[in-house]
């Protein structure tokens, strides 16, 4: 009995230090979708005397696909760059964390210089950057090199070269915490590996691919679902201006910004699941 009550003791002073969480959770998280998720059905006005909901069942759905081709067209484009800059930036991360990790002098300040973007990123000064072209290579199209990569490459590969020109501060501005993510695993991998693979006569490259990269494998997911929440909430993003947009305008309003934020939701999550999913089945055939 003793024991039992000290079980019991210890889990209600856990849950005292949780509660604060859960009542915050509850309140500022949980309630709000749900909310956010009745609204979505009904066409909502606000009025002096209050908010006034009308139920309208899947008509606000119906009203994103069928006469907003504005929506369609903005998430089909966010959805491209996503895909595009996503393998970039976790690519480009993985390439400074290994650069990093070798025994190099101020290796401290190098981490804090690719790190402080991520500080100071936020909507008005990216806004400011991209308005004063900071965010490109000034001129690239002008470059002859360019204009021959450009004309020797295929449509896909060069909508992505170009993508990347326009927008390469930008990517280099999300890779700041998928550095620090790699570095972390880098540094935990047991060094007496390498020196056994080195032993039976393995290659720089040979240990890249047989033994760096399945140890970050976990690391690659990580980050994978890191870089597209990050990407998919950033201020910036075309697709959550639309929904604010709509969510002040009177012939839509918050019912249908309501809908189209859940519908976004779902794109984002079908986008996360198809991307972990591939990345572990691959994962597990390819490391086991």
């Amino acid at each position: 009995m003793k024991q039992m009550s000290l079980k019991k003791k210890r889990s209600l002073i856990g849950l005292s230090f949780l509660s604060p969480w859960i009542i915050g959770f509850l309140v500022f998280t949980a309630f709000p979708l749900i909310y956010s998720l009745f609204l979505s059905f009904q066409k909502v006005k606000i009025t002096p005397s209050g908010i006034k909901t009308d139920f309208i069942k899947f008509e606000n759905y119906v009203y994103a696909f069928t006469v907003d081709s504005q929506f369609t067209a903005i998430l089909i484009k966010f959805l491209r760059e996503l895909l595009i800059s996503t393998p970039i930036i976790i690519v480009f991360s993985l390439i400074i964390a290994l650069l990093l990790n070798q025994p190099i002098r101020m290796k401290g300040f190098f981490r804090t210089i690719f790190f402080l973007p991520v500080i100071i990123a936020s909507g008005p000064v990216i806004t400011d950057l991209m308005a004063q072209d900071v965010t490109s290579i000034p001129s690239i199209e002008e470059y002859a090199i360019f204009a021959t990569v450009l004309s020797s490459t295929g449509g896909l590969l060069n909508t992505i070269l170009v993508y990347l020109m326009d927008n390469l501060i930008i990517i280099l501005w999300y890779s700041g915490v998928q550095i620090l993510i790699f570095l972390a695993a880098l540094q935990k991998t047991d060094k007496q590996i390498y020196e056994a693979a080195k032993i039976d006569g393995a290659s720089n490259w040979e240990c890249f691919w047989k033994v760096t990269l399945p140890t970050l494998y976990p690391m690659i997911i990580v980050n994978l679902i890191y870089t597209i929440v990050t990407y998919s909430v950033f201020a910036l993003n075309p697709v959550v201006d639309h929904i604010q947009a709509n969510m002040f305008e009177i012939s839509t309003g918050f019912g249908y910004a309501s809908a189209l934020s859940w519908m976004y939701f779902l794109v984002i999550a079908f986008v996360l699941a198809v991307s972990v999913g591939v990345m572990a089945a691959r994962g597990n055939k390819k490391y086991n």
